[in-house]
């Protein structure tokens, strides 16, 4: 009895250690399709190099689009959100071998104030992702650690991971990763 007992509780061990989360899954799928997806917003892309990054840029800020921030992601836009709310997005990429291959954002409510729920860091990620969804398109799903205290909303087309979080009291984090760039995989893709 104590054999069989054994043995169960070994092959459920093991049949539990293979199971592969849903974010798992999808981005397995993803990267086995071999689709490639290099458009990230304001006809910034992945594999840019700095020079046309920089250029385009330049040509939004001309058009009076962006704005040199004051924050640590330099580049300030104002988008449109679907709430109607008024909202910064700041932004500034990470480049490998002269390529962009990492985009890091932070949103922030221009109205915050203590204790509004309206303009709250869990109401401002609602409306971040909606936004996302009107760039990206839908099929945003929820990821949570272990004991689920922490939880992004998550979406991949091909190389492109999009993953989307609250950083504190007043920021969303949108972190847009190209999983082709390995040495970006390895710092920012823990799951």
């Amino acid at each position: 009895m104590n054999k069989i007992f054994l043995l169960f509780v070994l092959f459920a061990s093991v049949f539990s250690c293979n199971r592969k989360t849903e974010y798992d899954k999808v981005k397995e799928e993803e990267l086995a399709s071999g689709k490639v997806v290099n458009e990230l917003f304001l006809d910034l892309q992945f594999g840019m190099d700095r020079k046309s990054f920089y250029g385009t840029c330049w040509e939004h800020n001309k058009n009076g689009i962006l704005i040199n921030g004051p924050h640590h992601l330099q580049i300030l836009y104002k988008p449109e959100m679907p709430s109607g709310k008024t909202t910064d997005m700041f932004f500034y990429p990470q480049f490998e071998e002269d390529k962009l291959v990492f985009m890091p954002m932070e949103f922030f409510y221009t109205d915050w104030f203590p204790n509004t729920k309206e303009f709250s860091s869990e109401e401002l990620k609602k409306d971040v992702v909606a936004l996302l969804e009107t760039w990206y398109g839908p099929n945003f799903f929820e990821v949570t650690n272990k004991d689920k205290t922490i939880s992004a909303m998550v979406k991949i087309d091909g190389n492109r991971l999009i993953r989307v979080f609250k950083k504190n009291l007043t920021t969303v984090r949108v972190e847009i990763i190209d999983l082709n760039a390995r040495d970006i995989i390895n710092k920012k893709d823990d799951g």
